[in-house]
């Protein structure tokens, strides 16, 4: 008579001469340790099989056909998006982390120059500007390349703190001289916050504002830019759906919504992958503006191709929504996202 164990994870019995459990499929001597915890978490998420490179090659050269034969059904051959995504997401970040560190450490180089006193000043009260708003859309600015930020999204910025120089409520009005001397000689947090114009009966987000106002001028802007990229990869997640959201709208009948996120998931992952290559170029050899430009056409032609593929619909068609997702997602969701991933970085700084 055979001897029989007991499954940990279904508390089934079963041959003992079994490897795996046949009702589960948990392996019968199953010991957990450091290694097996990590190796079998990390495996999970970021194997590289051979689905990887049957999915990878489809990606960059068959816009949309990974996409369209995921959702026909075709799902165990390929890498699943939300993973592949992922894996792809943080490839990224790792690469772009090293220009980041770069350019954040130009950029507080800068912000230290300009603290210093560098910029003409007439007067020591500052009535009509903020020291801070000044400070910052004169170094954004002419670090521009560095923070790869587009003309565009700098126009934007510089409005919006015009408007806010505009308004006196929101303006800031102190002697540059006087703060120094204050966080010089150790002055309470609430007296220096006194002296930037901070009224006792001001909002909590207001008082954080001018908190963390207070703490980039006494750090002298280090690691602003910093701050800025880690709120990058959870915002880019959040805009995802945003994206799907926009296809829906535009190919209500093509599919559910989770059709459109599967859509999504893969171009943004070939956009991901798109940029590892370009940032991994730029270090080797300083690729030119015009081509980088041209870099950046080509994922418009990509998402044209993608959607005619993954829609079926026609080249006309095709053509219009193309370029109005386009039009309503760089014009009018990248800009509030880039908004808010300002806001975010000053008040996590």
């Amino acid at each position: 008579m055979s001897k029989t164990t007991q499954c940990k994870n279904c508390e089934k019995h079963f041959d003992e001469s079994f490897d795996y459990c046949p009702y589960c499929g948990q392996e019968s001597a199953d010991k957990l340790t450091f290694g097996v915890l990590f190796s079998n978490t990390i495996g999970n998420y970021f194997a590289v099989d051979a689905r990887f490179f049957k999915s990878f090659i489809p990606l960059m050269v068959k816009p949309g056909i990974l996409a369209r034969r995921f959702v026909d059904g075709k799902r165990l051959s390929y890498l699943h998006p939300a993973q592949f995504y992922l894996f792809i997401s943080v490839v990224f970040f790792f690469i772009f982390s090293f220009t980041v560190r770069k350019a954040d450490n130009d950029l507080t180089q800068k912000f230290q120059k300009e603290f210093r006193g560098e910029i003409a000043i007439d007067s020591l009260d500052f009535k009509k500007d903020s020291i801070g708003i000044e400070i910052a859309k004169k170094a954004l600015k002419e670090n521009a390349v560095l923070t790869n930020i587009a003309k565009e999204d700098l126009n934007v910025i510089d409005s919006v703190l015009t408007a806010e120089q505009k308004n006196p409520k929101s303006t800031f009005s102190f002697s540059q001289k006087k703060l120094d001397s204050l966080i010089g000689s150790g002055a309470p947090l609430e007296e220096k916050l006194a002296h930037m114009g901070l009224n006792e009966g001001d909002s909590l987000i207001k008082r954080k504002f001018f908190t963390q106002i207070l703490k980039l001028y006494e750090q002298k802007g280090g690691g602003i830019l910093k701050t800025l990229y880690d709120t990058i990869p959870i915002t880019m997640f959040l805009m995802l759906p945003l994206f799907a959201f926009l296809l829906k709208i535009f190919y209500w009948k093509k599919g559910t919504f989770a059709h459109h996120m599967v859509f999504s998931f893969y171009f943004f992952t070939f956009i991901f992958t798109s940029l590892c290559f370009l940032i991994l170029g730029n270090m080797i050899f300083e690729i030119p503006v015009w081509l980088k430009l041209l870099f950046f056409f080509s994922f418009i032609i990509y998402l044209m191709i993608a959607l005619r593929n993954f829609y079926k619909s026609s080249r006309i068609s095709t053509f219009f929504k193309g370029i109005l997702v386009t039009y309503v997602y760089v014009m009018i969701i990248v800009p509030i996202a880039f908004t808010g991933i300002i806001l975010v970085s000053i008040f996590l700084y």
